[in-house]
């Protein structure tokens, strides 16, 4: 007989109600028992429920109390030891203890009072394809540079079913004309999702891409030209610097903080300094690489900014339905009221990465961002918007965000204790609400460039921190994926990982000298 998970109450960070752990892992969902029965505990321990120090249910209890095996039962308590969340005492039981990432000093808040670097060409391209290369000549064993869920974290069969049943329905879809601006189901469901995060728009205003990296080249096409220059977050995507180095334009990197997303302060300075600054580029949910999820209040503030020096706002959302809780936070796109802003969006972190499947909306630019898609690539084919819509338009697809949200939840702070536990003293890191990735600051004569080459050559994939921006103001930080259910094996490249850092940080010279 399965277990009865009750629900709990839990805080967010601004302390509104948030969707419980337990409540996501309902009976029924692909989790093995002994998981959800973590997930009931561990959503007590973070309710304050279950407080540090407090004895956890013995064996016997949690076999009674929710009818489970007894060999169910030792594993629930054992991966909530694996994971830091509780202690085994001798002859005495398990008990809460405080995870030791909580010892881990958050991410250093950037200077926003600092002089901005000179708006300038990219030059990215070049370091970001040597490390991509090199990557592919040197398969690591252990990838953990992506931005991507494990394959079997997405709804593979229901996928699966649905393609078959849109090629049964209209066996010459793959020989029919495509329709230039995207097929028509696929973007009335996500015009329809797209209310979720507080965009009201029509099936006419959607144009389909591929993926989001081509809906940010069509929006600074649209809005901007080579010579011209773009502000940037800072650190910043490094497929978003490739773009605009493809496009010849400069970009004016922005401070960016961990906790509040681009400094508004530092923007508008920008903005009042350089007199051809075009568009912002910005991504207020779970930016990447920090994880930071922009406040409402900023992102207002961002949009009247915008709208007040009349730039584009290119708002990158690849990432929100990933964000902890059933609500994904609002879009910047929410505040618009002139159509200023650009909201692109994808599908690929959150349904399928093999689909390669994103849209926009383009506001007052939308005629002229229809006309660039047609001359650069065309339409996109027919047969996965298809397939998309019909399991869009299901309850199936918010029972598969549920699902992938709780797991990703669990794997963020499975990682993060790891790192706690095996990177040397200084190391700095703040655990997102929500995504796949971390960023980690390393002390800082640690090079990140050292510890990839290391790490590539030990069989382990990462993204050293030097190419998320045009500087090297960022070489001491890495950005290591979650999306991967967290194993020995995963603990034990964590702990190789740290050990390269802590070797390379004993024979800096900063170190040598102390």
């Amino acid at each position: 007989m399965d277990m009865q998970l009750p629900p709990h109450t839990l805080l967010s960070n601004d302390g509104l109600p948030a969707t419980p752990v337990a409540a996501t892992a309902v009976p029924g969902s692909s989790q093995p028992i002994y998981r959800r029965l973590a997930c009931h505990y561990l959503a007590a321990i973070q309710a304050g429920t279950l407080a540090l120090g407090a004895r956890m249910p013995s064996v016997r209890d949690l076999v009674r109390q929710h009818q489970v095996s007894l060999s169910t039962a030792l594993q629930c308590l054992r991966y909530l030891e694996e994971a830091g969340w509780v202690e085994a005492r001798p002859r005495s039981g398990y008990f809460v203890r405080v995870p030791r990432r909580a010892a881990i000093e958050p991410l250093a808040e950037p200077n926003v009072m600092a002089v901005l670097d000179p708006a300038q060409y990219v030059g990215i391209h070049e370091q970001v394809s040597d490390v991509i290369a090199r990557r592919q000549q040197q398969l690591p064993q252990i990838d953990l540079s992506g931005m991507s869920c494990a394959p079997e974290l997405y709804a593979v069969e229901a996928l699966k079913n649905a393609a078959i049943k849109a090629l049964r329905e209209r066996p010459t879809l793959l020989t029919d004309l495509m329709p230039y601006n995207g097929n028509a189901s696929f973007r009335q469901v996500v015009a329809r999702r797209a209310l979720h995060v507080g965009i009201t728009i029509n099936a006419d205003d959607v144009v389909v891409t591929h993926g989001c990296i081509e809906a940010l080249h069509l929006a600074l096409r649209a809005v901007a030209q080579p010579g011209d220059t773009i502000a940037v977050e800072s650190p910043t995507y490094f497929g978003l610097l490739q773009a605009l180095e493809s496009l010849g334009m400069r970009a004016l990197e922005i401070p960016t903080s961990s906790q509040t997303g681009i400094s508004v302060e530092a923007l508008e300075l920008a903005m009042q300094t350089y007199d051809n600054v075009k568009a912002v580029v910005v991504v207020p949910a779970l930016q990447n690489p920090l994880g930071c999820i922009t406040p409402d209040e900023h992102k207002a503030r961002l949009v009247a900014l915008c709208e007040r020096y009349q730039i584009a706002l290119i708002e990158d959302d690849a990432y929100s339905e990933l964000a902890d809780g059933d609500t994904p936070p609002a879009a910047a796109k929410a505040w618009d009221r002139s159509g200023n802003v650009i909201y692109c969006a994808s599908l690929n972190k959150v349904l399928a990465p093999g689909m390669r499947l994103g849209w926009m909306t383009s506001g007052r630019w939308h005629e002229r961002v229809k006309m660039l898609k047609f001359a650069y690539t065309r339409a996109n084919e027919e047969w996965t918007q298809i397939t998309a819509a019909n399991f869009m338009a299901s309850s199936a697809y918010d029972r598969h965000l549920r699902r992938l949200r709780v797991s990703l939840k669990s794997q963020r702070e499975q990682m993060a204790e790891s790192i706690a536990g095996h990177f040397p003293q200084g190391t700095r890191l703040t655990v997102p609400n929500g995504g796949v990735g971390l960023w980690v600051e390393l002390p800082s004569p640690v090079s990140s460039k050292q510890v990839f080459e290391q790490a590539l050559a030990a069989g382990i994939g990462i993204s050293p921190g030097s190419i998320f921006s045009n500087s090297e103001r960022f070489d001491h930080y890495l950005r290591l994926c979650c999306g991967k259910p967290f194993s020995r094996e995963l603990d034990q490249a964590v702990r190789r990982l740290g050990t390269i850092a802590e070797q390379l940080l004993e024979r800096s010279p900063v170190m040598k000298k102390m």
